[in-house]
């Protein structure tokens, strides 16, 4: 029953007061025992956070992911220094010469533009060389870990028509609040509802505005991959044609293993375009998913890119000041 929960919150949470005792009736359990697996591995450290998942592009942030190239003693300062900054989710070091990876996001009332911010972090690292890598097409986004091994290896990603939605402050207070993780109890929105002064209605009505404008892409539960028991995962790039790119953009992302693909651009010092994030328990499972998209899709080269360490994973806090803080200590100085 555990693995069936995790995996079923994961997906999108029924938008209701008691989201758990409605995942209880899906399952054919109690809610007792819903809360009681996922408090246990709330406590575990399995599940990192559970709230809304938003756009970062439609709440008016710019963001890409980045590679530097930075030298071995220079790695732990450079960590911290890139650590600190609001708008940086996901940091890692991979097995390659561009060895620190990192997705950055600016706010929308910047005090300098995304390819500035860099080019300021790349100087109070100290990096050798770095290569930014923006999506040029988003195949798929949806981290689903399969925790019960019983999952369709393959899937059909839907293509999706969103709702125009122009966003104001009333939106960013709903907003500041969804993105908080909520508490493992009976009526977990009780606190957000009671802070906006809103009704259960006009709060979940909302949020599913967000959703049908693509604003949130849903309000899941996040796991702990390595916790959970996945400990091969690998950013996969692939040299592909790009006139071919939406084609085999597709197929690469039908395959449920795959999180993340993206297409982006190429550079003299990078020649991979298609990104693929694979999830898998060991490394010969996550192989075995690599070979499977090889067998399908025509591609130049390929490598896999582990993850050696994880130095942070966090979910941005949006309209927050910490990124004026940020700015004022780092920015100001380097301009």
């Amino acid at each position: 029953m555990k693995d069936k929960i995790l995996l079923r919150i994961q997906k999108n949470f029924p938008m209701v007061a008691k989201p758990f005792e409605e995942i209880a009736k899906e399952l054919d359990t109690t809610e007792e025992e819903v809360l009681s697996i996922l408090q246990e591995e709330k406590k575990n450290n399995i599940i990192r956070q559970t709230s809304a998942i938003f756009d970062t592009k439609k709440l008016g942030y710019k963001s890409s992911l980045v590679a530097f190239k930075i030298d071995e003693d220079k790695i732990d300062a450079a960590v911290e220094l890139l650590n600190s900054h609001p708008g940086i989710s996901h940091n890692y070091e991979r097995n390659h010469s561009f060895n620190i990876w990192f997705t950055i996001a600016i706010a929308p009332n910047s005090q300098s533009n995304l390819e500035e911010t860099i080019e300021i972090l790349s100087k109070l690292t100290k990096a050798d060389d770095y290569i930014i890598l923006p999506t040029l097409k988003l195949f798929k986004i949806s981290v689903k870990l399969d925790t019960t091994n019983k999952e369709a290896k393959k899937e059909k990603v839907a293509k999706k028509e969103f709702k125009k939605m122009d966003l104001d402050e009333y939106h960013y207070n709903i907003i500041k609040e969804a993105q908080k993780d909520i508490q493992i109890i009976s009526e977990p929105f009780k606190e957000a509802v009671e802070k906006l002064n809103m009704s259960y209605d006009e709060f979940f009505d909302m949020l599913n505005q967000f959703k049908d404008a693509g604003v949130m892409r849903r309000f899941a539960s996040i796991l702990n991959h390595r916790r959970a028991g996945f400990n091969a995962n690998a950013m996969v790039v692939w040299d592909i044609d790009e006139t071919k790119g939406e084609q085999i953009g597709e197929i690469a992302a039908s395959f449920s293993a795959v999180s993340h693909c993206y297409l982006r651009p190429k550079y003299p010092t990078w020649n991979y375009n298609l990104f693929t994030m694979i999830h898998g328990k060991t490394k010969e499972d996550t192989q075995a998913v690599i070979d499977s998209i090889a067998e399908e899709i025509e591609y130049k080269d390929k490598m896999p890119l582990y993850s050696s360490r994880e130095f942070k994973k966090v979910r941005i806090q949006y309209f927050c000041d910490d990124f004026k803080s940020w700015e004022d200590t780092y920015i100001k100085k380097s301009i």
